[in-house]
């Protein structure tokens, strides 16, 4: 057989065992190894099989990535995320919508230190929920609300996903990090402003709630300091180059660390409960990345990249429209596959294209995030939905997809503003040092 025949089968495969749910590092691991070894031979597949873990782990670059998932774990189990949901009530609960308004906002500031969908979506299903339910809050509403902030957690930085797709792409991280910052922003404030008008339309779906007098509105940003202080510490190092990536999640790491002793929120089970999900999570993200690098060099070898980039090349299309073909694409997959599953499946072979249309590299990180943002939130696979069903039992799936719409709307058009301005992304990284 060809290399290119290869290849096709090779990428059929992992197909195959991403949708029987086979994990993703042992489907790209296996993959990876039997098609270098159809390709090269059996000594060259073990070779890059026993070589790969050790360099693709003590690569310098990953050390980003347990400290920025230590920070959000050291605040998550701290406690801080219900004084940040009680802070921002306090300012904006009595508006329309303002408990759902609170959600989104909360969201937002908790994924600025978390990074993580499934961590933000959790934490603020587990502390908004209940409140909103107390109001007597419509189910679709709070729970729809609570799916679409979770996402905000792989857009605003530190975004875990967005160090991922540096390292797979050789992208600068600290650039990456916050081009995420304006999107993510512009995407809150359109969750809000649907959230606002939906209660508008219809005031049942929301009480409103008692306004807080204003000597508790400043009481309650004691509360959001420690974020704003972590925040500006680690993402602020980074675009003022006072720090790297690396060394901006080891200085957030130990000073949430700091915070939550300090303040005596951390009990002994938290802090080996922290360090315990940490290792965890970096286990499984390590072992993705050690089955991406063999898969790619499986890729390289078929010459499928080179012969797709040739071919899109010889197109007589304007670039623009075969960057609609891609996202249409990344949608499909987003319905079945996970965000990370996408990555290392299509970016290999992607990435080169994207640069030869002429497009920006962060630019496209940032989009490729919007696209998986979408999936998230649509069946089959839509895994925030799931998360929020598995904490509000009593509320049908049926009615929190229903609920979402709206906000994937929302984050359409939010994805159609940043393609449309594309600049939106990319200004913030232009300006750093």
């Amino acid at each position: 057989m060809s290399p290119e025949l290869i290849g096709i089968i090779g990428i059929i495969v992992l197909l195959l065992l991403f949708l029987i749910r086979v994990p993703i590092s042992v489907s790209l691991i296996i993959v990876g190894t039997c098609g270098l070894a159809m390709i090269r031979g059996w000594d060259s597949a073990l070779v890059q099989l026993g070589t790969t873990p050790f360099s693709t782990a003590s690569s310098y670059s990953l050390s980003v990535i347990p400290l920025f998932i230590l920070m959000g774990m050291f605040l998550s189990y701290s406690g801080f995320g219900n004084d940040l949901y009680t802070a921002v009530d306090a300012w904006i609960g009595h508006i329309k919508g303002g408990l759902a308004i609170t959600t989104i906002g909360t969201s937002a500031m908790f994924s600025a230190i978390s990074g993580s969908v499934n961590a933000t979506t959790a934490t603020m299903a587990r502390i908004a929920l209940p409140e909103m339910k107390k109001y007597r809050y419509d189910d679709a509403l709070s729970t729809s609300c609570v799916a679409a902030g979770g996402t905000l957690g792989i857009l605003i930085p530190p975004s875990v996903i967005l160090v991922l797709y540096g390292i797979l792409t050789m992208e600068p991280i600290g650039k990456l990090l916050i081009a995420g910052l304006v999107p993510g922003l512009l995407q809150m404030v359109l969750f809000m402003l649907v959230i606002y008008v939906l209660v508008l339309k219809n005031p049942s779906i929301a009480p409103v709630t008692a306004k807080k007098p204003f000597k508790e509105k400043v009481a309650s940003l004691n509360s959001v300091w420690p974020f704003v202080f972590l925040f500006v510490l680690s993402i602020g190092g980074i675009y003022f180059g006072f720090f790297t990536p690396t060394e901006a999640g080891g200085v957030g790491a130990f000073g949430a660390f700091l915070l939550a002793v300090v303040t005596r929120r951390l009990s002994w089970d938290d802090f080996k409960s922290s360090l315990n999900e940490t290792t965890r999570l970096t286990a499984m993200i390590f072992f993705i990345l050690i089955g991406a690098d063999i898969f790619s060099k499986f890729l390289a070898l078929s010459k499928i990249p080179v012969v797709i980039t040739k071919f899109v090349s010889n197109l007589n299309m304007p670039a623009m429209v075969i960057m609609l073909f891609i996202l249409i694409v990344y949608f499909i997959l987003g319905l079945f596959l996970e965000g990370i599953a996408i990555f290392v499946l299509t970016l290999p072979v992607v990435y080169p294209l994207i640069t030869l249309l002429g497009f920006d590299g962060i630019w496209f990180g940032v989009v490729m995030i919007f696209v998986m943002n979408i999936g998230l939130l649509t069946p089959p696979l839509g895994l925030s939905v799931y998360i929020i069903s598995g904490v509000a039992k009593d509320v049908p799936i049926q009615r929190i997809f229903k609920g979402v719409i709206p906000m994937l709307l929302m984050m359409i058009l939010c994805l159609a503003i940043v393609v449309i301005f594309p600049s939106i992304v990319t200004f913030l990284p232009d300006l750093m040092k």
